[in-house]
C-alpha cells in the first residue's frame, strides 16, 4: 500500500473476506461500531506507521469474526457448552484485578481467558478440542522477544497470561478496543450510548467455543470495563459473581494514563499532536463515570453476588484474599489448589518486570483534581481503597 493508510470499512471488509473466504458476520451487528472506529483513527491517528498499525488491526479483527461465525457453523453443538457462574473481577485498574486472576487461575479448576485465545479465539482448521493450536508456539516467541520491554513493567504478558475480556469484545467492534479509543472521539459518545447487554452475548458464545476447544470448570474472567456492564452481564450470566478490587484513585489514575501512553504508542505511533492534559481528563473521567454506573447497578443487586478486596490486601495477604472469594461462592479450596496459588506467589513477587515509574504532572492532573472527582468514592466507607 502507498501513500497514507485509508480507514475505508468496505475496503477492510473486503480485504477480510479475501484473507479468509468468508463473508458471513453473524447475527451481531457490527457496522455501525466498525465506522465509528475508523473515524476516530482517522481523526486522531496521524503517524502514517500508527494508522497502518491501526488498519492492519482492524482488518486481523474482522477476519477472526468471519473465521469464528464459520466454526459456529460448521460445530453447532458448541451452543450446548455451560458457562456456570463464571466469576468476573472488576474494579478500577491497575488495582490489582490482573494479580488476582493470575492468583485465581493457578488453581487447576479455575479457567481463564488465556492471551493467546484472546488472540486466536477461532480454532484451526481441522484441529480437534485439546489439540495444541499451530500458531500458539509463534505467539509465544514473539511475546517472549519483547518480554523486558517498558510495556511488560506496566502489563507484563505472555501466551499463557489471563487477558482482559476487552479483547474479545473487540470482535463485536464494540467494547473499550484497546483502551485507549476509548478516550477519543467519536467512539468515546458512542460507545457511552451503547446497550452492552449483545456484546455480552457475543463474549458468551466465544467463551463457548473455547470452552469446547479447551474445557474449564470454573470461569473467572476480568476487566475493569465490566464496571459498566453489571446488569448486562447478570442478563446474559444469571449466575454470575463478582470480585471487587479497590485502590486509592490518585495511584490509579497516573497508572493508568502512563499505561494508555504506552498502549497509544504501540498501537497509535507518534501521538505527540494530541493533548495530553486533555486525554488525562478524558481517562480521569472515564473511570470515575465507570465506578458511579458500577455501584449504581451494584446496589439493585444482592450483597452476597459481590466481594470486595483492596489492592494493599492483595499485596500483602493474596491467600487471605483467596480464601474469602472461596468461602462467599461455596467453592471447595484443595490443597492441590492452594500449593499451585502458593507457587505462584513465590514465583512473581512485586516488581519482578521492573517497576512502573509515572507523574501526574505530565497528563495535566493533580491530586487535589482526581481527589475531588472521586470524593464520593474517597469518602465512602463502604471501599477499601487505602494504599
Amino acid at each position: 500500500m502507498t501513500g497514507t493508510p485509508k480507514f475505508s470499512a468496505d475496503e477492510l471488509i473486503g480485504e477480510a473476506e479475501g484473507q479468509t473466504g468468508f463473508n458471513d458476520f453473524g447475527e451481531l451487528d457490527y457496522r455501525e461500531g466498525l465506522v465509528t472506529l475508523l473515524k476516530t483513527y482517522d481523526r486522531n491517528v496521524l503517524d502514517p506507521i500508527g494508522r497502518q498499525r491501526c488498519r492492519e488491526r482492524v482488518v486481523m479483527q474482522l477476519a477472526t469474526r468471519l473465521k469464528c461465525e464459520n466454526a459456529f457453523r460448521e460445530h453447532p453443538h458448541v451452543a450446548e457448552q455451560d458457562i456456570v457462574a463464571p466469576i468476573f473481577v472488576t474494579g478500577l485498574p491497575r488495582s490489582g484485578t490482573s494479580a488476582l486472576i493470575n492468583l485465581l487461575v493457578a488453581a487447576p479448576d479455575n479457567r481463564g481467558l488465556l492471551q493467546w485465545e484472546c488472540q486466536f479465539p477461532d480454532p484451526w482448521p481441522g484441529s480437534a478440542p485439546g489439540q495444541q493450536d499451530p500458531r500458539y508456539p509463534f505467539l509465544v516467541q514473539a511475546l517472549e522477544e519483547r518480554g523486558d520491554s517498558d510495556f511488560a513493567k506496566i502489563h507484563y504478558v505472555d501466551a499463557d497470561t489471563p487477558e482482559e475480556c476487552v479483547l474479545l469484545h473487540a470482535y463485536a467492534f464494540s467494547g473499550v478496543q484497546l483502551g485507549f479509543e476509548i478516550m477519543l472521539e467519536p467512539y468515546r459518545s458512542w460507545l457511552l450510548q451503547q446497550d452492552l447487554t449483545p456484546l455480552y452475548r457475543y463474549q458468551k458464545r466465544l467463551l463457548q467455543l473455547l470452552n469446547w476447544r479447551n474445557p474449564g470448570r470454573q470461569w473467572v474472567l476480568k476487566a475493569p470495563a465490566h464496571m459498566w456492564g453489571i446488569n448486562a452481564i447478570r442478563t446474559v450470566f444469571p449466575d454470575a459473581r463478582f470480585v471487587w478490587c479497590h485502590r486509592d484513585p490518585v495511584a490509579v489514575i497516573a497508572s493508568i494514563n502512563s499505561m494508555n501512553s504506552a498502549v497509544m504508542a504501540m498501537y497509535a505511533g507518534d501521538c505527540s499532536h494530541l493533548d495530553a492534559g486533555q486525554i488525562g481528563h478524558a481517562v480521569m473521567e472515564w473511570y470515575a463515570r465507570s465506578l458511579e454506573r458500577g455501584f449504581e447497578q451494584r446496589e439493585r443487586l444482592s450483597p452476597e453476588l459481590f466481594i470486595d478486596c483492596s489492592q494493599r490486601e492483595l499485596a500483602d495477604r493474596p491467600l487471605a484474599v483467596v480464601e474469602r472469594v472461596y468461602g462467599a461462592f461455596n467453592m471447595v479450596l484443595s490443597d492441590k489448589a492452594r500449593a499451585c496459588m502458593q507457587n505462584h506467589i513465590a514465583s512473581h513477587p512485586k516488581d519482578k518486570h521492573g517497576k512502573h515509574v509515572y507523574d501526574l504532572a505530565d497528563y495535566g492532573l493533580t491530586t487535589h483534581m482526581i481527589e475531588e472527582r472521586f470524593r464520593f468514592y474517597i469518602e465512602d466507607d463502604r471501599w477499601p481503597i487505602s494504599d
